[in-house]
């Protein structure tokens, strides 16, 4: 073929290589369609448990910005400070860096992130170094010459790239991207679920050495009343019956601090278990560290369920996963539409044969493949049947998520309204015991009321002092509730731009 020929040609096919890429960007705006990224679920128009405001209509929930505090691990730990209990900040942070369940969440974390480093290389070219070398023996021209020795060398580049026609990648790429974000909420509520556990065992040890305190001044009584009876006995003053009933009150009392004294050890172990401290360590700790007050008056939680609800960690990764649902349908419908590939390469070559050594460069531009589907028994569309059904499942989830999440917050303010409503009472009913068992004890002493009706005075004290502490460890469970029920606290305050890095929000990004 002539030089003007081969240029002719050349030129012909570069032009249909154009028109090829032309076609190829002018399909890729046709990506395919995917179900709605979000659903509607409404919130109630206010939280019930509280004191009733006037009623409004009921707004659709939307995952937030951001999470509780912007995710800030500064602002989480600050927000724990508001107890005034530096023990259980140091308590709280020491369990999140031992705590299997975080360590579990980073690593998935991780893994996401590959998963979408992984997806977004599909949409660029793939570059590959390649080099080879031969050396071969070819025949003789004539019998009386040595057969020749061939040296081959080649170096160069090859790419290779599949354009996003119909936004297959681009898609999987969206749907990694979401499951990240997820991934990222979900580490922040397995620090948040842990915190509210360490509070949990914590304020449960606390209360429990309340109740020791209690039952150590009623065993203490109690062997103060049965030294005294069985003085009465052996002087002749009381029966033997009265004695042994004594006796068997003041039993009694130790057992019960034996078995409350165990219940406290046993919450000494649990939190060894959390911190990762040595129990020395941590008994010393709690001695020198007296127990803040219980805080009062109800959390003031003045926006609406649709504003708060929206930051919890579980609703922010409900709602990445539908959307991620969403794209992952896009993904497999546009599997069933043509694709097209392009390839290349250039390389530089050097041959030596019978002592000549020649040097030139090649280069390529394709083929430029285009592929359509014409029959897979059915596979594409099974797989597109598969996606939208993931899809409802994920709407389904984030649906009863949300229901679950608006329970949750419920429950936890009528349980802080049942113990703020039931404080006052509880505190008349322990003062008022203690009056009365006074006065039995008095009556006693002066032979005036049996050993039985003191008994019965002073079992009634026990139980009424017992329900002055357990009350206090149920508020601070409820509040702890409320804690883990609103995504890891609240505020009033309006939340602060979020610092966007990548599309990712800064603050979601572990500092590890």
């Amino acid at each position: 073929m002539s030089t003007p020929d081969r240029y002719r040609y050349g030129k012909r096919g570069l032009h249909t290589t154009l028109a090829t890429i032309c076609l190829a960007v002018v399909l890729a705006g046709c990506a395919a369609n995917a179900p709605p990224p979000t659903v509607a679920v409404a919130a109630p128009p206010q939280w019930y448990a509280m004191v009733p405001k006037a009623a409004s209509s009921s707004a659709a929930i939307t995952p937030a910005s951001s999470l509780p505090h912007n995710g800030s691990l500064t602002s989480m730990s600050q927000w724990w400070q508001q107890q005034n209990d530096a023990l259980l900040v140091e308590m709280i942070s020491a369990a999140q860096i031992v705590s299997p369940s975080v360590i579990t969440a980073r690593s998935n974390i991780q893994q996401a992130q590959a998963s979408r480093t992984a997806s977004g290389a599909a949409l660029l070219p793939a570059l590959d170094a390649i080099g080879s070398a031969s050396r071969s023996v070819s025949a003789p021209t004539n019998l009386n010459t040595a057969a020749p020795i061939n040296n081959a060398a080649l170096i160069g580049l090859q790419t290779s790239w599949e354009i996003d026609l119909f936004g297959k990648n681009a898609a999987s790429l969206n749907a990694d991207s979401e499951r990240l974000l997820g991934s990222q909420a979900l580490w922040h509520d397995a620090r948040i679920l842990v915190a509210a556990e360490v509070a949990s065992q914590y304020y449960g040890l606390r209360a429990c050495d309340q109740l020791l305190t209690v039952t150590s001044a009623d065993a203490k009584s109690r062997f103060e009343t049965s030294r005294l009876t069985d003085l009465l006995t052996k002087a002749g003053f009381g029966a033997p019956a009265t004695a042994a009933l004594a006796r068997a009150t003041a039993a009694e009392g130790n057992s019960r601090i034996t078995q409350q004294r165990a219940e406290c050890d046993v919450n000494i172990k649990a939190l060894v278990a959390l911190t990762g401290w040595g129990e020395p360590d941590l008994r010393q700790k709690l001695a020198q560290s007296p127990m803040a007050p219980l805080q009062q008056g109800i959390a003031d939680i003045s926006s609406v369920p649709a504003e708060v609800l929206g930051q919890r960690p579980d609703v922010f990764n409900a709602a990445r996963e539908l959307n991620a649902a969403s794209f992952e349908v896009g993904s497999a419908r546009a599997q069933r539409y043509p694709r097209l590939s392009i390839g290349g390469n250039i390389a530089a070559n050097r041959f030596n044969s019978r002592g000549v050594t020649q040097r030139f460069n090649t280069w390529s531009i394709g083929p430029v493949a285009l592929t359509v589907l014409l029959f897979d028994g059915g596979a594409a569309d099974a797989n597109v049947d598969a996606a939208k059904a993931r899809y409802e499942e994920a709407a389904g989830k984030y649906r009863g998520v949300v229901r679950q999440a608006v329970r949750e917050v419920e429950e936890a303010l009528v349980n802080l309204q049942s113990t703020a409503d039931r404080g006052g009472d509880t505190l008349v009913a322990a003062d008022g015991y203690r009056a009365s068992f006074a006065g039995t004890e008095a009556r006693y002493k002066a032979g005036l009321a049996s050993l039985v009706e003191l008994e019965e005075a002073r079992r009634v004290l026990l139980a009424a002092q017992s329900a002055v502490v357990l009350l206090e460890r149920e508020r601070r469970n409820a509040w702890i509730a409320l804690y883990k029920a609103l995504g890891g606290g609240w505020s009033t305050a309006a939340p602060h731009p979020t610092p966007m890095i990548f599309g990712i929000p800064e603050a979601f990004l572990p500092d590890w």
